[in-house]
């Protein structure tokens, strides 16, 4: 009797099965990859807008201090996607002898906000910058 050389049916089956198996897996891997891509592209975008407006109120000391600012962004710089802010400038330390032109202490708390399909995200940073103090502060340290 002449034996045949190839593969039996059973054979063949369990393979597919064994291959289709490995193709779920790796094509839900490659899924979950690509959601954690576009997450932190959100993320990363929200940190460069958190740059940016944070530099403009570090340098903007005519910013009102002890109240809410907000605002949104250009939806040419956020991809279209749906994004604002929100900042408060606080002073933190003043001299402790209060003189004109002595230097105070500002903390800059801002939270970038956007819209992740139906899911408000957001993220937070603070920043501190160093300022002259005005007359408004010697008015408000009681002199």
């Amino acid at each position: 009797m002449k034996r045949r050389r190839g593969f039996t049916l059973l054979e063949m089956i369990v393979a597919t099965t064994i291959l289709a198996v490995a193709v779920v897996g790796l094509l839900s891997a490659l899924a979950g990859i690509t959601r954690n891509a576009a997450r932190l592209r959100e993320y990363d975008r929200a940190a460069q807008l958190a740059r940016l407006r944070m530099n403009d109120l570090l340098t903007d000391y005519k910013a009102p201090r002890d109240q809410a600012l907000a605002g949104l962004f250009d939806p040419r710089l956020t991809g279209g996607t749906e994004a604002g802010w929100v900042a408060k400038v606080t002073t933190v330390e003043i001299s402790p002898v209060v003189v004109y032109n002595d230097f105070a202490l500002d903390r800059i708390e801002l939270e970038v906000w956007w819209m992740a399909g139906a899911q408000r995200r957001s993220l937070r940073v603070e920043g501190y910058r160093r300022r002259q103090m005005t007359n408004d502060d010697l008015a408000g340290a009681g002199k």
